[in-house]
């Protein structure tokens, strides 16, 4: 089960991505698996690779005002292909359709409780 403070951070994750119109939202929790990296996964999908730099931008921001929090670590932002922003207890992954298609990770774990949320227009 997802901690108070970790569906507090996917929370403001979620609005970061939104507020920029990132799509096909999912969270992926985690906690009842064991030996995860962290507790939850957040995806989203971006139209472009400027919208993938927006969206990390707008998901920094978002976290930093509203809830106190940096990321650890954010990788991927040259190519902007797939953005990893390593939240430590959320790992939020934005991709570009091909790459998010190809990589998956919604059935690599398929064990994990998975929440569409619906786009925002």
């Amino acid at each position: 089960m997802i901690n108070k403070n970790t569906d507090i951070l996917i929370d403001k994750i979620v609005k970061g991505m939104q507020e920029k119109k990132g799509h096909d939202i999912v969270v992926a929790d985690l906690s009842a698996i064991g030996d995860t990296i962290c507790q939850a996964f957040v995806i989203c999908t971006a139209n472009s690779p400027s919208h993938a730099q927006t969206l990390a931008e707008s998901i920094g921001d978002t976290v930093r005002k509203e809830a106190a929090t940096k990321p650890t670590a954010v990788d991927g932002l040259r190519q902007a292909l797939w953005v990893a922003m390593d939240y430590t207890d959320v790992i939020v992954h934005i991709f570009l359709p091909d790459m998010r298609e190809y990589y998956d990770l919604e059935h690599l774990w398929a064990d994990a409780t998975l929440t569409e949320l619906e786009d925002l227009d």
